[in-house]
């Protein structure tokens, strides 16, 4: 069976080929990467001398009018990050990779939420488990679930990674807080003062030196501390992300030589996502630093609302009402600058070009029909639809200004998911292993140590590990790739023995 399929696939890319004009040999067309070009040769010599074949092969470079195929060199370390990005849509030839950034950023969203070291060194293990069997399990013939898991270990081994180290700045090990880096910075005010963690803390030392101090943990005001941290460094990671993107569509209009897109998106575009929501980070990072009391809601609605009116107790920092205000023109003007400019100017320049072009000289010279698919390519720009250009960059521009709210927003989940991790872990904690720990019983405790394992193991290491890989699966596809990336290319397949196999398996 297996030469059987090797002769049909054999025949089958045989019978692509075409007869040249004697009726002699063979002409083949097809793609092959640049950095292959000397081995494509060497093996065509070598077919030739093996075969004994009195004609040589000729191997001649073609211009292509099609756009080629996309094809980029991967190991078993970058492969299921290309995989990730693939599954979106495959890259434009020559358009920018954003494989090259998911390798660090895709492991991080997912960190962000899943912050427990505790949970992280459990996904350490596995991974390298999974790892130091690889030889073994890559010949093996693994069911759905584990090839799955098997394809992505280096994934699970970066998101491990990262999970210990934000777990580490959340400072939680299965819920439970350590003082690992020293001390807390917050003592009782006094010796009576019975209840320590709850009531009559006070701030007597330099803060912990590194993540979250542990005596926040049981305080009345964790949540609305944790909350607050955790929400404001999703807004900062969520437009830094953002501006990335934008970023790279300027290297990419730049590659491709459109001074337009650079002039009429990417630059309007980052106007207007930092007017905002860059001005918003900068807030919190003011608020931070001099641990003012504003309100950043207030700060953020009133600059729409009413830019002119005093600031008040809610005043961060000398100039920001004149700020406000340039900040807020600013992104007003740059919706028209995406919006109008860039559809004229096509137009302008399609007018230009193909001015006096109604009439072509008739010639029937052999040169003018060797120059026949630049002719026709020329013909097929000249159509130009105006209002269909208009509509396309009014449907862009709209999607970018709601897109740059609901984007903002949509990084909360980064929030929302690592509170919901961390508040399940602590009712495991307390509510299954500590009230079963309370009895003198080992049978209850023995029970209640195996229904926290296994609520560990299957809730919150498969659960919710697979709940916050796909969100950050889709904050990189719809909030990062959109900003930047067309993929509508198609990969490069070559022909071998070893791709038939894993096709008819």
């Amino acid at each position: 069976m297996d030469l059987v399929r090797r002769e049909k696939a054999v025949y089958d890319t045989l019978n692509m080929l075409n007869f040249d004009v004697t009726k002699k040999c063979l002409v083949g067309e097809g793609w092959c990467p640049m950095i292959a070009k000397s081995q494509m040769q060497e093996a065509l010599q070598r077919a030739t001398f093996d075969s004994n074949s009195q004609v040589g092969i000729i191997f001649h470079q073609m211009d292509a009018v099609e756009s080629p195929p996309t094809y980029f060199r991967t190991n078993t370390f970058t492969n299921p990050y290309q995989e990730i990005v693939d599954a979106y849509g495959v890259a434009r030839y020559q358009e920018a990779n954003p494989a090259v950034y998911t390798t660090v950023v895709f492991p991080f969203l997912f960190a962000m939420m899943f912050g427990d070291w505790g949970h992280g060194i459990c996904l350490l293990l596995g991974a390298l488990v999974l790892i130091s069997r690889e030889n073994k399990l890559s010949t093996q013939k693994l069911g759905s679930f584990m090839e799955m898991l098997f394809g992505g270990r280096y994934v699970i081994l970066l998101m491990s990674l990262f999970s210990i180290y934000c777990g580490l700045i959340y400072n939680e090990f299965f819920s439970v807080p350590f003082h690992i880096f020293g001390p807390s910075a917050f003592q009782c005010r006094d010796t009576s003062c019975r209840d320590a963690h709850t009531i009559g803390l006070v701030k007597y030392r330099d803060p912990y030196p590194f993540g979250v101090d542990p005596s926040w943990r049981g305080s009345r005001t964790e949540l609305a501390f944790l909350n607050s941290m955790k929400m404001k460094m999703s807004i900062l990671f969520g437009v830094a992300h953002m501006n990335l993107g934008i970023i790279l569509s300027y290297f990419n209009a730049r590659f491709f030589g459109s001074s337009l897109d650079i002039r009429y998106q990417f630059v309007p575009q980052m106007i207007f996502l930092n007017s905002l929501f860059g001005y918003l980070s900068l807030l919190i990072i003011v608020k931070w630093c001099t641990g003012s009391q504003a309100d950043l809601y207030h700060v953020m609605i009133y600059m729409f609302l009413s830019p002119t009116d005093e600031l008040g107790e809610n005043q961060l920092f000398w100039g920001q009402r004149p700020l406000q205000i340039v900040l807020l023109l600013l992104a007003v003007i740059a919706v028209p600058w995406m919006l109008f400019p860039k559809p004229f100017i096509l137009k302008k320049l399609h007018t230009e070009r193909f001015q006096g072009r109604s009439y072509g000289i008739l010639n029937t010279s052999e040169m003018d029909l060797e120059v026949e698919p630049d002719s026709a390519r020329e013909h097929h720009h000249e159509e130009f639809n105006f209002s269909e250009v208009f509509v396309h960059q009014m449907i862009h521009s709209i999607e970018f200004v709601l897109g740059s709210v609901s984007n903002t927003a949509s990084y909360l989940r980064l929030w929302a998911l690592s509170l919901a991790h961390s508040e399940l872990s602590t009712v495991f904690y307390e509510k299954v292993l500590l009230l079963a720990w309370g009895y003198d019983n080992l049978i209850i405790r023995l029970v209640g140590l195996t229904v926290f394992a296994f609520a560990t193991a299957f809730i919150l290491l498969m659960m919710e590990s697979l709940s916050a890989f796909l969100h950050a699966l889709r904050l990189h596809w719809v909030e990062f790739q959109n900003k930047f990336y067309h993929g509508d290319g198609y990969k490069f397949k070559p022909f071998s023995f070893a791709s038939l196999t894993e096709d008819d398996d």
